[in-house]
């Protein structure tokens, strides 16, 4: 029986890209499907100078070049600060271990061309999930499986925009790659709602590939061992933002629990520098999990931290990574991953007051039967997407 292949951002140097990658190879595996990830490296180039194509046709916009002086202000600090760049290499070794180890990759491609005279070899790709609609990736022309050719079933799961509009070149290439897939699932309202204005279709939401999996399951995977002693909250921020640390501190102070961060994610953030307690560089994936597990709170600006923290039933709290008025904003994918929790209220600006919120409970019970109403559908829905192709 010829295999699925999955293409993911499996080799992506973060803690949610390469959990829901494993999470879609472990789905189908439960599924009794045969599978392997598309091996990246041979790509790489060829993605990356469609990216870059883009970005510089967006030279000029403040959003876009605002939004890269992350990467800028990394590469400065790398040639700059010594420990910076060590810890920063350390968890990069941590992250390209995990890709080689943990996934089932396929022989390498040397170009989208070529991955596509082998695609008949394959009964399926699927696609999924995370934001790898953004326009830069629709640009880049990878995820978008048009070098898969008709006549191979192509699906779409649990994938995102990570924006709630798309420039109108992206538009136009979306509408016609998007007309090319079998089944197209998605993460977010906005996706549905972007995908029917696009192509008039209508698509269903189904859950990311991280909430395929109870609490128990990931932790058959987690590290077994507590990596901090002490009682302690878990940081775990993408974006600048003093005011979230703030809360923190205040939080720390109420609580008597120590700060544990995993500090300098995206981008170099010299306030990161001495504000915990345990600044921790290398921590893999499955670390990373048992940090939530362990936690005794979690302040989070993350999709994937809130998702495990709801799936372990920690006390949570949730930032904007972006500013409401930012046109690089991804705060959407929160929001809905909010109100599929029926936790509207756990969404904070750093301003609140630490008490107050200490006071405020989840009914953790109503949050994990609805991610059980959702999970099962979810793996319904897959399971039919792949009928024809594993009977």
């Amino acid at each position: 029986m010829k295999k699925t292949a999955l293409v993911t951002c499996y080799f992506q140097h973060n803690y949610g890209s390469q959990l829901q990658a494993l999470a879609t190879q472990m789905m189908l595996d439960k599924l009794g499907v045969e599978n392997e990830t598309v091996r990246i490296d041979g790509l790489k180039r060829e993605i990356n100078r469609a990216k870059y194509k883009y970005f510089l046709s967006k030279a000029f916009d403040k959003n876009t070049v605002m939004d890269k002086m992350a990467a800028i202000k990394k590469a400065i600090a790398k040639r700059t600060n010594r420990k910076y760049a060590e810890n920063l290499a350390a968890r990069d070794r941590i992250f390209s271990r995990f890709a080689e180890t943990r996934f089932r990759l396929s022989p390498m491609y040397r170009s989208k061309a070529e991955l596509g005279q082998h695609a008949r070899d394959y009964a399926a790709f699927i696609v999924g999930s995370d934001q790898l609609w953004l326009p830069s990736n629709i640009a880049a022309d990878y995820y978008t499986l048009n070098f898969v050719p008709d006549g191979v079933t192509k699906i779409a799961y649990a994938t995102s925009f990570g924006v709630s509009s798309l420039p109108r070149k992206q538009a136009d290439m979306a509408r016609k790659f998007l007309n090319r897939f079998d089944s197209i699932f998605v993460r977010e309202t906005s996706g549905q709602r972007l995908i029917k204005k696009l192509t008039g279709r209508d698509v269903p939401l189904v859950c990311d590939p991280t909430l395929l999996f109870t609490a128990e399951e990931w932790n058959r995977q987690a590290t077994p061992k507590r990596l901090v002693a002490d009682n302690y909250i878990l940081c775990y921020y993408l974006g600048n933002n003093p005011a979230h640390r703030a809360f923190a501190k205040r939080l720390s102070q109420k609580t008597n629990c120590k700060i544990v961060q995993l500090p300098n994610l995206d981008e170099y953030i010299k306030s990161d520098e001495g504000f915990a307690d345990y600044p921790l560089y290398e921590v893999s994936p499955l670390d990373f999990i048992a940090l939530i597990r362990d936690a005794k709170y979690v302040l989070t600006d993350s999709f994937h931290c809130t998702v495990f923290s709801a799936l372990f039933s920690k006390d949570f709290y949730v930032f904007r990574r972006y500013g409401a008025d930012s046109a690089v904003s991804t705060n959407s994918r929160i929001y809905s991953l909010l109100d599929t929790f029926d936790t509207p209220g756990r969404l904070l600006t750093g301003s609140e007051d630490a008490a107050e919120c200490l006071q405020a409970k989840i009914d953790f019970t109503a949050v994990h039967k609805r991610i059980n109403r959702l999970r099962e559908a979810s793996a319904t829905a897959l399971k039919q997407a792949l009928r024809s192709q594993h009977p």
